[in-house]
């Protein structure tokens, strides 16, 4: 019953509207400014003048919203560049959290884009309507209100003349009562003569025909006034009057479709905001913890098993010799973790008196290192990833092998082009010379071959690093491992070898190095493998005297400088930062691996030294 009352009620307020809105509407169609204003025409100039600023104050609060849009529009863009992932943090991508921050980048993007269309299209339609009405109506304002003091002009003329006429009329009016009155009194005087009286009626007589003629004048102006002024109150005046009403009218008119105009704008981008709203939440449904988790996993495992128990040394039932050598084990592994670069300013180095002996071997390490170096990538890493982690190892090369693969299938099609172009050039010698297309496809050869032998190469590699059991110690633990009287040396290439102790055993420095010939390893050259800095002289100084020395190294000369042309990221130890076009000396040239050796000063008196990619710099050699 309530539902069925407030249904009612309902029905007929919106029946009481809509009487009321056609009520309106008829009274407006029938009431006119003409007619119902006609003595207002001030009012209603101040009234049109105010519509028109109310329509100019609109165009600037949408001048003020464009900018406003243009702006929000460009900060989104600039955020959006601000934050767009670096070539750095690439390898970063392959999560679900980043890919979703990804899209949610696209999306903000989309939504800046957005934004300027709104601000494109308020200026071009909204704006430019705006204005051009506003000029219009105050050209037919000033044309309208320059009639309207046109006519109440001519009327104004008019009335002036009739209060003229009026008065010249009542003038007359009163000479001729006086000569009237003269005349009867020199008609009664009997001493006038007859000449006399004759002349005040003569006086009479023009002056009452002076009357007469300024009463006659004063009927035609009076008329042609009352014409005028019915003319101009019943025709003229409402004419131009209404001729404003039509002008408010149509300012009223275009404001509301101005106003309804603008809000298309905005809804016409509605869906597409929606739908990249729509594409956030689905960027943010997308992350998957548990996939990440997996990533990470799969990225950074390295295939080692943790390192066992360390067993208990009795040193009562164990031999001297073999203590001793486990000590020599452990001082030496120690010692050979010192960095052979020279951005060290100084080196502590054990004198004894076995040093003498050390050349040769130390040139033998140099040697080692030198070949190690000229077998890396260009990365700094080993051409078969040696020095990776098992897991890391086998993923690196799976890398390189599809990446081969897909080379080797571009250029098959390159080659199977070529040589369709020289059959068809053999068959049409007018299209073109089969000898010009050799030397390509020759090219193309040789470069295929190149690929299918790195191809092979790599499989190679696979296979030998899927052969290696993945329960390996790590280097960590079998670094010092010491297993039944005997030492464990690691060589670069993964091998290790069993060293019993008989007394006279040295230890294997080249094995027992780090085996990465990369920026970091520094020991490429022989400027920084200085004989008796303690990588090849560990040995023999183990043995002697327990004095200890400071001394400086020496600062190599420069050999020319060089000019950064690319940004460069230091990823690995013994490499250094640069930015484009930063300045450094060149102390140590590309020795065939891809690095070159470079030096700048630091901030606190010193210099900074490392290796940075050859292909990152210009070279200026001295002379």
């Amino acid at each position: 019953m309530l539902a069925l009352l407030a249904g009612g009620s309902s029905r007929s307020s919106s029946n009481n509207k809509l009487a009321e809105s056609e009520s309106a509407a008829q009274n407006s169609s029938t009431m006119s400014w003409g007619t119902e204003l006609w003595d207002q025409n001030d009012n209603l100039a101040i009234h049109t003048n105010r519509g028109i600023d109310a329509l100019d104050k609109y165009a600037n609060f949408l001048r003020d919203r464009v900018a406003i849009e243009t702006e929000y529009a460009g900060k989104l863009r600039r955020l959006v560049k601000n934050y767009q992932p670096k070539k750095k943090e690439e390898e970063d991508n392959e999560f679900t959290s980043m890919q979703a921050f990804r899209n949610l980048l696209k999306e903000v993007g989309d939504l800046a884009g957005q934004r300027e269309v709104v601000s494109e299209s308020l200026q071009l339609q909204i704006i430019a309507g705006v204005t051009l009405l506003s000029k219009t109506l105050r050209e037919e304002r000033k044309k309208c209100l320059s009639d309207g003091a046109n006519l109440q002009q001519n009327l104004t003329t008019q009335l002036s003349s009739l209060d003229r006429a009026k008065r010249n009329y009542e003038k007359a009016y009163r000479d001729s009562e006086k000569a009237v009155d003269s005349y009867k009194r020199a008609d009664m005087d009997l001493n006038l003569s007859r000449a006399e009286v004759e002349r005040y009626k003569n006086v009479m007589t023009a002056k009452i025909q002076q009357s007469d003629d300024a009463k006659n004048e004063y009927a035609n102006q009076l008329q042609k006034t009352n014409n005028l002024q019915q003319q101009h109150f019943s025709m003229l005046l409402p004419a131009v009057l209404n001729r404003l009403q039509e002008l408010d009218e149509k300012r009223t008119r275009g404001f509301r479709e101005f106003i309804v105009g603008a809000a298309d704008v905005e809804s016409s981008v509605a869906p597409i905001i929606a739908r990249c709203m729509e594409g956030i939440v689905k960027a943010g449904e997308s992350i998957n913890e548990k996939e990440d988790t997996f990533k990470v996993i799969e990225r950074y495992q390295s295939g080692f098993t943790p390192p066992r128990d360390i067993p208990f040394e009795d040193l009562s039932k164990c031999d001297p010799d073999s203590v001793q050598d486990s000590h020599y084990s452990n001082s030496t592994s120690n010692h050979l973790t010192i960095k052979g670069t020279m951005s060290a300013n100084k080196l502590r180095k054990r004198v004894g008196i076995f040093n003498i002996f050390g050349s040769n071997k130390q040139r033998q390490i140099i040697e080692a290192c030198i070949t190690m170096k000229n077998s890396l990538t260009a990365d700094g890493q080993k051409e078969d990833f040696s020095d990776l982690p098992p897991n890391q190892r086998r993923k690196k090369l799976q890398g390189k092998i599809a990446e081969l693969t897909q080379s080797i299938a571009q250029e098959t099609k390159a080659r199977d082009g070529l040589m369709k172009m020289k059959i068809v050039y053999e068959a049409n010698s007018s299209l073109g010379n089969p000898m010009t297309v050799e030397g390509q496809l020759n090219e193309s050869e040789h470069k295929l071959e190149k690929l299918k032998v790195d191809l092979k190469k790599y499989q190679d590699f696979l296979e030998k690093a899927c052969q290696v059991p993945a329960a390996t110690s790590s280097p960590q633990a079998s670094r010092n491992q010491l297993q039944n009287g005997h030492r464990t040396s690691r060589h670069s290439n993964g091998s290790a070898d069993d060293h019993h102790d008989d007394g006279d055993d040295q230890p294997d420095d080249a094995g027992s190095l780090s085996s990465s010939a990369s920026p970091e390893s520094g020991l490429g050259t022989s400027h920084t493998s200085l004989p008796g800095s303690g990588q090849g002289s560990a040995n023999e100084n183990a043995i002697g005297e327990d004095t200890y020395y400071e001394t400086e190294v020496e600062t190599l000369n420069p050999l020319g400088t060089c000019r950064a042309l690319y940004p460069f990221e230091a990823s690995s130890e013994g490499s250094i930062p640069m930015s484009e076009g930063e300045e450094l000396q060149v102390i140590e040239i590309d020795q065939g691996d891809g690095w070159t050796r470079v030096r700048r000063a630091n901030n606190s008196n010193g210099w900074d030294e490392g290796f940075v990619p050859t292909s990152y710099i210009e070279c200026t050699l001295y002379a």
